[in-house]
């Protein structure tokens, strides 16, 4: 019997084909009323000319897991990273790519438009992209799928969590949180309903500080630090 040392000595990795294996992120922000998603221009073949998600191929070298490929390739190709970000799915098949068999590991991820706006606005090829809007371009291999697995997972855990704060600057007001529930849900919530939620999770702290809001002032709320997110055993339309 051999030892395992011996059998990974005279191990022979080429016996067995390889598919292509890659990261893709799907980074949501808010901008002007809408949800929108981070594309970039493909600058090379295959579908070249074509919008995808940003990522690329796992340095091994360097990445000691999906996630690390996941932020260098957001931080490579557009100068952005999240402070949250979540594994979402595993995307595979012949017929995906052009190239071959090919897996790709999605990330999705949520950031504040004020966080990425001036990175984004010096790169040429990336573009922040309505998701309501996608159909009016060419999206490259499945990512279209990608985005939609997307976007359905963000409006489940926007039901059962406060996510949507990582979509808000730093300090913001109730009725800003309210809005951009509202926006990613696509459809109205109540106010009520919110602020329980609020005070239920221990994720916010008010900063002290208000801001005006038309005839009235606003409290200032913030993300306490090091806060994991709270998960509610209700969905937020049925509290």
């Amino acid at each position: 019997m051999i030892t395992e040392a011996e059998y990974l000595k005279n191990y022979d990795a080429t016996r067995f084909p390889s598919p292509l294996v890659t990261v893709d992120s799907v980074l949501f922000t808010l901008h002007e009323g809408k949800l929108c998603v981070l594309m970039v221009e493909r600058a090379s073949q295959p579908q070249q000319g074509c919008w995808g998600l940003p990522g690329g191929f796992i340095d091994i070298a360097r990445d000691q897991h999906t996630r690390d490929t996941a932020l260098r390739k957001l931080t490579e190709k557009a100068g952005v990273s999240p402070s949250w970000l979540e594994q979402l799915d595993t995307f595979s098949g012949p017929d995906r790519d052009p190239r071959g068999w090919s897996l790709t590991i999605a990330w999705f991820a949520l950031i504040a438009w004020v966080d990425c706006a001036p990175h984004i606005a010096s790169v040429s090829d990336a573009r922040w992209l309505p998701v309501d809007e996608l159909d009016g371009y060419a999206l490259a291999f499945d990512h279209q799928k990608i985005i939609e697995t997307g976007l359905h997972r963000l409006r489940q855990k926007t039901m059962y969590s406060l996510l949507p704060v990582y979509c808000l600057p730093d300090t913001f007001t109730q009725a800003q949180l309210h809005e951009a529930t509202e926006i990613i849900l696509g459809q109205p919530i109540q106010r009520k309903s919110l602020i329980r939620r609020i005070e239920a999770s221990g994720m916010l702290e008010e900063t002290g500080e208000s801001v005006a809001t038309g005839a009235r002032k606003a409290r200032l709320w913030r993300r306490k630090p090091d806060v994991d997110i709270h998960l509610f055993s209700r969905n937020l339309l049925a509290d």
